[in-house]
């Protein structure tokens, strides 16, 4: 987004067990989806539940309200049609954000990346022609109506089973070449991976109400053992996995970041390191890419450009791994944060920021993401399972530069439950804690500028919750002094973040009145809507933070950086700067970590000169805005 502007895992699965009837065209109510897919089952002679898992793992059978995915697709079957859907460019090449984020070195100037011609895009980017072609169904009826697509998706399959010479049948078991020829994955570790999540649905079954309202089930099948050995008849490549640190649920490849000297004490594009017996690794950072995948690895492979550890591909899930975990990627923009996180890419170029990612991409990050938390000890909680809107600016300065992926469309309620830690409600409606927690699908506020400045986007679920001054929808949208010094109220802008929570962060309660709730944001009262019969937060326990007594108010910081009396010879001293905003006397905030005020020097290519430098001062990170802040411990004290 724009700047300012492998097996499967079945405790991942979360499955929701149908205990109704099994999914039949018979049974379903005429019209409905679940209809669809019966009658395209019966047409192209696919068996039902391989439709349905195919769907399941693609769009959760969901249509989005006709809105193409960040990677073109449409609909149910998750259609890709992505000629026009290229971005005008990389994230990373968006806004004034220094990547690196550490005003120890020059800015680094990001280039911007050549587009793919539109014809050179993959198959995997182009199935909805490929599906209109053995349909017979036109290609804007597969866009726009669900059950075409459902359709063009069964047409898709049952070419598949024709090509690799096997008959249409109704056992699901004979289908497995033909679901991993679907993902349009072109190594056998990701078709692998992507076929063995659309069985582990089938055998668990699943069942829930679409973004349009219907039910849609299929029936737990836990008997269907799948000929594997298909997949090595689809001619793929074998992806190298060389230094990749990834868990076995999951298809990894190793495409590594260049460390390269340019001279004059110029290099690039990551630093060297010893993590974590250097410093722990405290953070994920979730972005997404504004780039096709082909573009996505010139960029990360150009010395030039800037890093991350991983990227993630949408259509299938399939990971790449560009720089060693050990080692320190320039992602955040927080150099603070650079020197303890893990950033990963999530692949999206998106014609507007209302799209949506595959269900194979949320299920394959959030493996990554459990398997980091336990290598590291990470809480999976939203203080440090961060998206990169939620990374703070290091100074004043570089506020209004802060990027805003993967922004409000992203499901953090979805990825937490398939993380294993659902956001569940800890205490009663009257908490002195919340946790924000809309219904995603239900809840769509408006935004604008997905297109055009001031011009509505396209109606969508969402995470986040709209903060006002007052108790009223009529109120004005609270301020965030950063992005805006002159003092002007937050917009409804998509990349607006100044008045803004999103599903999972936490708040302390400073008022109820009605049906609406204000929690500390930014050094002030920010209401949000939160009726009793669809509420838009639940109680929570959690330690929260106050001024010390007899402080009017502390400053808040964007990095947790020492004294100066801790620097040694040679270091240069990092200035302590405090951002514009404050905490004041009375206002509580959640607390995420305690912290050693630290700072890694890493000017030079030569790692020998790279220092640690730890001080006696200790920060607390808190829940501040929209981002998270720092504050030091001196200043305050700690409620349980």
């Amino acid at each position: 987004m724009t700047a300012g502007g492998a097996v499967a895992c079945a405790a991942l699965l979360l499955p929701l067990v149908s205990a109704g009837p099994s999914a039949t065209a018979e049974r379903a109510p005429a019209g409905s989806l679940q209809g669809a897919f019966a009658a395209a089952a019966d047409e192209y002679g696919v068996p039902e539940s391989v439709l349905l898992g195919v769907s399941y793992l693609q769009s959760r059978w969901d249509g989005h309200g006709g809105a193409a995915s960040v990677t073109g697709g449409y609909g149910p079957m998750h259609l890709t049609d992505a000629r026009t859907a290229l971005a005008e460019a990389p994230h990373h090449s968006h806004g004034s954000e220094d990547a690196r984020g550490d005003d120890t070195r020059a800015a680094r100037p990001v280039a911007e990346a050549a587009l793919p011609d539109p014809g050179e895009l993959p198959p995997r980017l182009r199935t909805l022609e490929r599906a209109a072609e053995v349909s017979g169904i036109g290609a804007e009826q597969l866009r726009d109506s669900a059950a075409a697509n459902v359709r063009g998706g069964a047409a898709l399959l049952a070419a598949a089973q024709r090509e690799l010479g096997r008959p249409a049948g109704q056992d699901p078991a004979d289908w497995y070449g033909a679901v991993a020829r679907y993902s349009g994955a072109d190594d056998v570790a990701t078709a692998t991976a992507y076929a063995d999540d659309v069985f582990d649905v089938i055998r668990t079954g699943q069942s829930r109400t679409t973004d349009s309202g219907q039910r849609v089930a299929l029936e737990p099948q836990p008997e269907v053992a799948p000929e594997r050995a298909q997949v090595r008849e689809l001619g793929l490549r074998t992806a190298d996995a060389g230094r990749t640190e990834c868990p076995p649920t999951v298809a990894c490849e190793w495409i590594p970041a260049p460390y390269e000297e340019f001279g004059a004490g110029d290099y690039g594009n990551h630093d060297q390191g010893n993590r974590p017996a250097s410093q722990s690794v405290d953070y994920i950072i979730v972005h997404d890419t504004e780039a096709s995948w082909d573009t996505t690895l010139k960029l990360v492979q150009n010395p030039q450009y800037v890093s991350w550890q991983y990227s993630l591909r949408s259509s299938d899930g399939h990971i790449a791994q560009h720089v060693p975990l050990e080692d320190v990627a320039w992602h955040a923009g927080n150099w603070f944060v650079n020197a303890k996180s893990v950033g990963l890419e999530h692949e999206g170029f998106l014609v507007a920021p209302d799209a949506w990612y595959t269900e194979a991409m949320y299920r394959t990050s959030a493996r990554l993401v459990r398997y980091l938390a336990k290598r590291y000890d990470i809480p999976l909680d939203r203080q440090h399972i961060l998206g990169h809107d939620n990374v703070p600016g290091t100074t004043t300065a570089t506020i209004r530069g802060m990027h805003t992926d993967p922004g409000p469309y992203w499901d953090w309620a979805h990825y937490f439950k398939l993380l294993g830690k659902p956001f569940t409600p800890q205490a009663g409606p009257r908490s002195a804690v919340v946790t924000i927690r809309p219904e995603y699908t239900e809840h769509r506020p408006l935004y604008t500028g997905c297109v055009k400045a001031g011009e509505a986007c396209a109606p969508h679920g969402s995470g986040a919750v709209r903060l006002h001054t007052g108790p009223s929808e009529s109120a004005p949208l609270v301020k965030d002094i950063g992005l805006r010094p002159g003092g002007q109220d937050s917009t409804t802008a998509v990349n607006d973040t100044g008045a803004r929570a999103s599903t999972g962060q936490q708040y302390a309660v400073a008022e109820r009145r009605g049906e609406w709730t204000a929690i500390w944001y930014l050094g002030q009262k920010a209401w949000f809507h939160n009726p009793g019969d669809r509420p838009t937060a639940v109680g929570a326990r959690e330690a929260v933070l106050t001024p010390r007594d007899g402080l009017a108010e502390v400053p808040v910081y964007g990095r947790a950086y020492p004294e100066a009396s801790a620097y040694p010879a040679g270091v240069p001293v990092q200035a302590v700067s405090p951002l514009p905003y404050k905490l004041l006397a009375g206002q509580k905030y959640v607390v995420g970590d305690r912290v050693p005020g630290e700072y890694l020097y890493a000017t030079t290519f030569d790692t020998a000169g790279h220092r640690v430098v730890r001080g006696k001062e200790t920060y607390y990170e808190i829940q501040f805005g929209h981002r998270v802040a720092f504050v030091k411990e001196a200043d305050v004290r700690v409620l349980r």
